[in-house]
């Protein structure tokens, strides 16, 4: 029996949101629900009720009676609320108050700032005025190429605002990595930083710029925004000035008033992209209304997060998370941007910015937590985390061992939420909530509104033993389309290929007895020795928490005679060596804490683990290298961390 790593007092069940929540819906509906589990099979069993009630429990503004939450709940093309006129950007900017900021911001070598709520909407009406006279209307996309701070926020409400759509990709994109996926959209705006400051280096990005925007024909406007100083670059010669530029002090400046553009509930707000590893990354389209219901539940619900709250999640403008922080802004919470490396100057970095923020959440990376652990870090000694509330993790599975870690080494009070969801619907699937406890390397519980499920291969339930995830019902963020999918052939083919009418993600997993959910990986990049299928999480969880391994990367690789070789590459942590003792020692342990079949077939010493820009491992295109897939076909460069280690795994063919 696994025993709780913390457990909600009477007191935290009490202040929970969670708990204000339940007893309004019980007075609203007549319904009894004695515990969270009851809450959720009534939240997935009725839909419409469920969303009706969240919707009027957070009073969202609509111009026009909203009508019927949930009027056809056909997977996919799902309807909701098809009478309601929103704007994210009214329910985001409506809490303004002088008790606390909107935005408080740091950087490597740059001061602290904060934006007030007065100042944000100030900015957002001013930029919105300022794209409206370069002809910014509904439908129009304004892209950006941003880091992680303030004015990506500004920009992207100003865009909202108009019922423009908005998109943006991260400076440590290339400019041919940003204009595979921003050149999709055929924007007419452009907002761009001159660079971006990571690991204690300032890296320039005015030639990127330069060629992002000689890629992007349709531009009527690129506005500038000056973090490095200095010189500024210019436009290389031959590749053309398409539309003005404009300086962000200029575009941001004066005193317009906001007026949202009231929209249909699935109007689009944002393109969020795939990875793009193997083939063009998809444009994954999601409405305003829809993105609104879910993060209104996701942060106040689920992670309870408030106006006295401030909300520092260490992500990118590439990575959905970025979406996700921005919507703390939704009930009023404060929203903490950092643009640097999360172990510049020290490995402790995200700790003393939580630390020096006030942050009440702070989110990162099963990885990040490792490092730290192996850096002999002890975040609770060495910094003032007294406001702290809540961890979360999300990117990959995060290890029991790094769970119980956190616990002792930022606060047994503090409750560690493991999430696991996608970009596919810029949520979570199942987390963690202030009611509930939290238990070593399992996630609490299945999300409010998520019919989850996991599925064997005939699409049967399955308890206690690994399964697809599903999900069987709609959510209201789930895609509106796919860019440049007419048909919606691809959107179709991506989800509901394998069971009709049910969105398979493409995770492994466990729902256990007691509700909480196990996640083992990838489904795509299983690990199938001798028709047992097994998750490649399992084994990372006990590899890299060996001291002599950084990090570590399986594959299960069928061969074209029929066998199936299953290799694990180990990046060596510093002064460490792959002997035989070594290898011994790993085998000994996949053997002792997952099982016999886990033990891999080979152990290779490896320069390095390639990654997606928003750190997943690049298991599956490896895979399909090792299989004899052509290397140029296989990957997409450019949305790798470390394109030259392509090469390298190419040699290791059998």
């Amino acid at each position: 029996m696994v025993e709780p790593q913390w457990v909600p007092s009477d007191e935290d069940v009490a202040e929970a949101r969670l708990t204000d929540f339940v007893s309004w819906v019980q007075g609203r509906c007549g319904v009894t629900l004695a515990d969270y589990q009851a809450l959720w099979r009534w939240s997935v069993n009725d839909l419409d009720d469920f969303w009706q009630a969240v919707w009027e429990y957070f009073e969202v503004q609509s111009t026009t009676p909203p009508g019927a939450a949930l009027v056809d709940d056909s997977m996919p093309g799902a309807h909701w609320f098809p009478e309601a006129r929103v704007n994210y950007v009214r329910q985001a900017l409506r809490h303004q108050t002088r008790l606390h900021p909107a935005i408080r911001s740091s950087g490597e070598d740059t001061p602290d700032v904060e934006v007030s709520w007065e100042e944000l909407r100030r900015q957002v009406g001013a930029l919105a005025s300022t794209l409206k006279t370069h002809g910014v209307g509904e439908g129009d996309r304004v892209v950006g190429y941003l880091p992680n701070i303030p004015e990506a926020i500004v920009a992207f409400l100003a865009t909202a605002s108009l019922g423009a759509v908005w998109a943006a990709c991260g400076q440590d994109y290339s400019a041919a990595a940003a204009l595979t996926r921003l050149g999709q959209l055929d924007p007419t705006v452009l907002i761009a930083a001159d660079g971006y400051r990571f690991g204690g280096r300032a890296h320039r990005r005015d030639a990127d710029v330069a060629k992002v925007r000689a890629g992007l024909p349709g531009l009527r406007l690129t506005v500038r925004v000056e973090r490095l100083g200095g010189e500024a670059g210019d436009v290389p010669d031959g590749l053309g000035r398409p539309g003005a530029v404009m300086c962000w002090e200029e575009a941001s400046a004066g005193d317009a008033p906001l007026d949202p553009v009231d929209v249909p509930f699935d109007h689009p707000l944002w393109v969020v992209f795939s990875s793009g590893t193997t083939g063009l990354p998809k444009g994954i389209v999601h409405g305003h209304g829809g993105v609104m219901l879910e993060h209104l539940k996701s942060i106040a619900l689920q992670n309870d997060i408030g106006p006295t709250d401030a909300l520092f999640w260490y992500t990118s403008p590439s990575w959905m998370m970025w979406n996700f922080q921005v919507a703390a802004l939704l009930v009023g919470a404060t929203i903490v941007c950092y643009d640097g490396s999360p172990s510049h100057p020290a490995p402790d970095t995200v700790w003393d910015i939580a630390s020096r923020q006030r942050a009440t959440m702070v989110g990162t990376s099963p990885g990040y937590v490792l490092a730290c652990a192996k850096a002999g870090v002890v975040p609770r000694a060495d910094h003032d985390l007294g406001a702290l509330r809540a961890v979360g993790i999300t990117g990959s599975s995060l290890p029991a061992s790094s769970s119980l870690w956190l616990s002792e080494n930022v606060g047994e009070s503090v409750p560690v939420f493991s999430i696991s969801g996608g970009t596919d619907v810029v949520t979570a699937f199942a987390g963690g909530v202030r009611t509930v406890p939290v238990w070593p390397g399992e996630l609490s519980v299945p999300y409010l509104g998520v019919a989850l499920d996991a599925f064997d291969e005939q699409g049967r339930p399955v308890r206690g033993q690994v399964g697809e995830l599903v999900v069987t019902r709609p959510m209201p963020s789930m895609p509106v389309r796919f860019w440049n999918d007419p048909d919606g052939e691809k959107y179709r083919g991506a989800y509901y290929g394998v069971y009709p009418g049910v969105w398979r993600h493409g995770d492994w997993i466990t729902i256990t007895d007691r509700g909480s959910v196990v996640v083992h990986g990838r489904s795509d990049s299983t690990l199938n020795r001798n028709g047992i299928r097994m998750g490649s999480a399992d084994i990372y969880q006990v590899v890299e928490g060996l001291p002599e391994i950084a990090e570590a990367l399986v594959l299960g690789v069928e061969q074209s005679d029929g066998g199936y070789w299953m290799p694990l590459f180990v990046v060596l942590a510093d002064g460490a060596e792959l002997d035989d003792a070594l290898r011994g020692r790993i085998a000994a342990a996949v053997r002792d804490q997952v099982s016999p079949r886990h033990v891999p077939d080979e152990i290779i010493a490896a320069p390095g683990i390639p990654h997606t820009r928003t750190g997943k491992k690049l298991e599956v295109p490896i895979k399909r290298i090792l299989q004899g897939g052509d290397p140029t076909t296989a990957v997409d460069r450019s949305a790798v961390d470390a394109p030259d280690l392509v090469d390298w795994y190419t040699a290791q063919r059998p």
